[in-house]
């Protein structure tokens, strides 16, 4: 079973370079990469500023009031107990078909939840909602967060999986050396809390750096596909997002479950 643990720790770091480093064509260099640029100047200061704050105050009212009624929308018991009989065969060597249950639950969790967002975002759209629904947007994104978390056996109520979280978010919507950067952070933030060794969290300035990464990977997608920003948050856009944050986030969480199981063999 270490050999079958090492195998699988293997595969995923291939994924998880994949996702890193997606390679950029001529075109898209040379002609898509500018235009980006130029769209992202012509975006206004004030609606930025407008933006960042909303994530930034959706992000506490979730973080503060939100976990109760996101709890509502999926059976955290159920995931839990279908996660300690997995890891239980895990660690009794039974074989990878317990790792592939796991990954079987948390796709099941990316497909509902990107599914929910492209009807949240229609919906709101229909009805000309604006900037109020950003909460409801990061609710989504969080229970597709959490659910992932909870299938391979992690909490998402103390401070330091906040940050975290907030980190894999940020990871899932940059690019280039800056998504280096928040995945190295993420490595060293998740060994730290496996290995119970106490850090220095500051969750306001993480709250504040995964606002403006939002912010600026929606207002950039809205003005590519020329959608009315202070509108609702497109359905297509939304469900984008949310794809790309639980990818990157089933491939984080699978990644501290299997280096803590290679830990303690």
């Amino acid at each position: 079973m270490d050999r079958q643990l090492s195998k699988e720790l293997k595969k995923l770091k291939k994924r998880e370079e994949k996702f890193l480093n997606k390679k950029e064509n001529a075109l898209l260099k040379s002609k898509i990469a500018p235009m980006m640029n130029k769209i992202q100047e012509k975006i206004p200061a004030k609606l930025k500023s407008t933006l960042e704050n909303a994530f930034f105050k959706g992000f506490q009212l979730v973080f503060e009031k939100g976990n109760t009624y996101i709890e509502k929308t999926y059976d955290k018991d159920k995931i839990q107990l279908e996660h300690d009989l997995n890891n239980y065969a895990v660690d009794k060597k039974m074989g990878k078909k317990y790792i592939k249950r796991l990954d079987k639950q948390v796709n099941h969790s990316k497909l509902v939840n990107s599914s929910f967002s492209v009807l949240e975002g229609g919906v709101l759209g229909v009805l000309g909602i604006g900037l109020p629904d950003i909460p409801l947007f990061i609710a989504v994104i969080m229970r597709t967060v959490y659910e992932i978390a909870l299938n391979y056996g992690y909490d998402y109520k103390k401070e330091e999986e906040k940050a975290y979280i907030l980190l894999v978010i940020s990871g899932a919507m940059t690019q280039g050396s800056r998504q280096q950067i928040f995945n190295e952070q993420l490595d060293e933030l998740g060994n730290q809390i496996d290995q119970q060794v106490q850090g220095d969290i500051n969750l306001e300035e993480r709250i504040k750096e995964t606002a403006q990464v939002l912010s600026e990977a929606m207002l950039t997608a809205k003005f590519i596909q020329g959608i009315p920003v202070v509108g609702a948050v497109g359905g297509i856009v939304n469900y984008h997002m949310i794809r790309k944050i639980g990818r990157y986030a089933s491939v984080k969480y699978k990644k501290r479950y299997l280096m803590k199981k290679t830990e303690n063999k």
